[in-house]
């Protein structure tokens, strides 16, 4: 079968047209023309108000600086200029409260005050910066990368620390203040975008960024050794342990991220994304595990949200060495939070792994 058949084929399963097929991989997806777009639009419509603000419907319509960060990522990776400007506008306005550079990270519609906890969530700050960055790259406005910065050396200065041994390596802290224990520093492995920590490093010349994304990259390795990622770990010295109580065990909704955001960083055999991918590889199946023992590998939940099952598809092809992954369409009968992870997967298909495009 030629290459026209097949991708016809593919296509007609998928309801795309072969022509926008072909599209994904030859244009860029800042072309207006991309058919990536119109997820963008759907996205838009689904998650971003006309002021900027991006609401989470699952969360009583709040609103986080991670979700800031990811719109203003995916705002500036579509080319949408008017959305990067009302992202910003919006986050400094309303999150940009704190006597450092870093953002609270949560605001609220129905509080008084809207923000209840000035904590940051280092997530949010890494994402924030680095999509200033693009946008900068975009406009080229230089105030947006100097926001970056100021935004980086307090991360730096406040959330990154040094582990108390002789390995060099630097941790990321969740937050500000919470997560440094008696017993150990509590680490959320999601927070961690090697991708966007180097280049963030890389522009700002914040290096102890880049250090904290290789260490990170590590203690993620060593975890997707034992099974899927955990959503929470204690590290304690060289040892990694469960979390006190009150913070989940289980790689769960937050750790999905994980192996989106490794695949993203071009880290496609990481243990992380391999266990993540045989937790997970469920093709024709109703739901996705979403829930999963690290240890035992037994599922307690599943979701039918699409995105959870792009972000396996796109797993079991990128690990794997395959082509053409078949990920499911992207749709907006699904929450703020699959919908992004959904679209993040698509651009990483695109952009880092083109031959995981159907052909």
């Amino acid at each position: 079968m030629n290459r026209r058949a097949c991708l016809s084929l593919i296509a007609a399963a998928l309801a795309v047209p072969a022509a926008a097929q072909e599209d994904l991989v030859v244009r860029q997806v800042s072309d207006p023309l991309h058919p990536l777009q119109q997820a963008w639009q759907t996205w838009k419509r689904m998650c971003l108000m006309s002021d900027g603000r991006i609401v989470d419907g699952f969360q009583e319509g709040a609103s986080h600086s991670e979700g800031q960060g990811y719109g203003l990522v995916l705002a500036a990776m579509f080319a949408d200029h008017f959305s990067c400007r009302t992202i910003i506008d919006w986050t400094e306005r309303h999150l940009a409260v704190r006597d450092d550079a870093l953002l609270s990270w949560r605001w609220r519609p129905n509080t008084v005050p809207q923000i209840e906890d000035p904590n940051n969530a280092s997530d949010g700050d890494i994402f924030y910066a680095w999509g200033l960055l693009l946008v900068s790259n975009l406009v080229g406005d230089e105030s947006l990368r100097v926001r970056a910065t100021r935004i980086a050396r307090d991360l730096d200065r406040l959330c990154l620390i040094d582990l108390p041994d002789s390995s060099g390596d630097v941790v990321l802290l969740p937050a500000v203040n919470g997560f440094v224990r008696e017993e150990g520093i509590l680490i959320n492995p999601s927070y961690y975008m090697p991708l966007a920590m180097t280049q963030i490093a890389a522009a700002t010349g914040t290096q102890r960024l880049a250090q904290a994304a290789s260490s990170g990259m590590a203690l993620i390795d060593r975890l997707g050794e034992i099974g899927p990622v955990p959503d929470w770990v204690l590290v304690d010295g060289d040892s990694l342990t469960k979390p006190p109580d009150g913070f989940s065990s289980q790689s769960g909704y937050e750790a999905v991220r994980v192996p989106l955001f490794a695949l993203w960083s071009g880290h496609a055999r990481s243990p992380a994304v391999l266990a993540h991918v045989k937790a997970t590889s469920t093709f024709g199946s109703e739901a996705t595990p979403t829930r999963i023992d690290p240890r035992t590998g037994e599922v307690s939940e599943r979701s039918g949200h699409a995105g959870y099952a792009a972000v396996s598809r796109l797993g079991e092809c990128a690990a794997g060495g395959g082509v053409g992954s078949l990920m499911p369409r992207f749709n907006s009968d699904q929450p703020y939070y699959p919908a992004t992870l959904h679209l993040m997967s698509l651009l990483v298909q695109i952009t880092t792994y083109p031959r995981c495009v159907p052909l």
